[in-house]
Formats: C-alpha cells, structure tokens, sequence
C-alpha cells in the first residue's frame, strides 16, 4: 500500500513539473480550452507531459495530434492577432516558436504531414528566457487564404545531458484576406530538428546565450 501511495505520489508530482498549451484566444475572445486547439490523447495524469523523440510524428501536434479529436477551426484574416496560453506559466527555460502548414482540404482532415514554415521565434534575452503563462503573434499578412495548422512548441533545455523536452499544441485556423507568397523555407517534422543542432545540444548554464541559436528553419 506504501508503495501504491507513493508511486501515485509520485506520477502526480510528474505532471504537475510539465505545462501545456491548451486555450487559444481570437478576435479578443480567450476561448475554452481544446476548442480550437487539438487535445493530446494522453492519460489525464500526463495531459501536459512533453515529447522528446526526435523521430516521431508527436512532434507535430503532440502525442494523437495527427488527427483533430473534434477540435474546432477558427476563421481569422491575415495580419490578425493570436494567442496561445497554457494551464500553468512555462518554468522550463528554453525557446518559444511558432510554425504553420497549409492544409490540402480541410484543417480537422489535415495530419501536418506536408511543410511547415515558422513565422516566429522568442529566444533569450540576455541569459533571461521567456517564461510566461501566454504568447501572442500575429497570422502573417502575405500567406495564401486556406486553412493551417498554426503551431506553437516550447523547447525545454533545463536538462543538460538528457533529451530537450518538447511541448507542443496545434490550432485548427482557417485564413482570410491572406496575400499570394510562398513562405520558405519550410521543413517537415519530423526532420527540422537534429540531434546535433547547437540550439539543441546547448547547456544553457554555461556561457552566455547571446548567440544562441533556435532549432528549426529560419523564420
């Protein structure tokens, strides 16, 4: 029975040392959580746990990401402004980015298997992270109208010498009023990160991180 106690103790304690993003909020509304964004299918005790296999399709949308779990899609126009908020502030430093892909159809049918392109990083300032509860941006004026996936990750480089622990959600958006470019360059994921990208492999306690490099594709 010790054990038991102490086990279920102890998985406790595992989640809550994670966080996850899970409310996104457009137009100025902040809407209920997983209605745009798409929920992991994670048991409940691990709902914010992170993923750290470079070669796994989770690391697109999270853990069942690939398939939208009923999860909503919003309609935005180009140039407006977003925001992703998590259940508790991110404490694990690390980088912050933002990816999306165009879908061939719809986004609720879309597996985030083509092409991703970034349209943003927050890395350190200083050695200071950008820990915070949200992050917002804004939909980019020049991309075709159609439906993404619009992804945000956050890099944990708390470990050093253990795998970064990347967490990860993905909102089903829906764009309007978008331009013509083609945004490069794009990467797959897998594949945009590497086991041996210096953003990657860094130990964030020693040394300045002044030019620090984000993981992935140019923004």
């Amino acid at each position: 029975m010790k054990s038991l106690l102490a086990l279920t103790t102890l998985l406790a304690g595992t989640a809550q040392a994670h966080y996850i993003f899970q409310q996104f909020t457009s137009g100025g509304t902040k809407h209920s959580a997983w209605k745009y964004v798409r929920k992991n299918t994670n048991p409940a005790w691990l709902q914010n746990g992170p993923v750290t296999d470079l070669s796994s399709t989770d690391l697109r949308c999270n853990v069942g990401g690939q398939v939208s779990n009923g999860t909503e899609t919003v309609t935005m126009k180009a140039g407006d402004e977003f925001t992703f908020t998590l259940d508790t502030a991110v404490y694990h430093a690390g980088p912050v980015s933002l990816y999306m892909s165009k879908a061939p159809g719809q986004a609720k049918d879309y597996d985030g298997s083509g092409q991703w392109f970034k349209i943003y990083d927050w890395g350190p300032s200083g050695n200071s992270w950008p820990m915070r509860i949200s992050y917002t941006s804004n939909i980019p004026r020049c991309i075709p109208d159609g439906e993404y996936l619009l992804r945000i990750q956050q890099l944990g480089l708390h470990n050093p010498g253990a795998p970064p622990q990347f967490y990860i959600s993905c909102a089903q958006v829906k764009v309007t009023n978008g331009g013509s470019a083609n945004p490069s360059p794009t990467a797959l994921i897998p594949g945009a990160f590497k086991s041996t990208d210096p953003g990657y492999t860094v130990n964030i306690y020693s040394g300045s991180m002044a030019n620090y490099q984000v993981p992935g594709p140019a923004v």
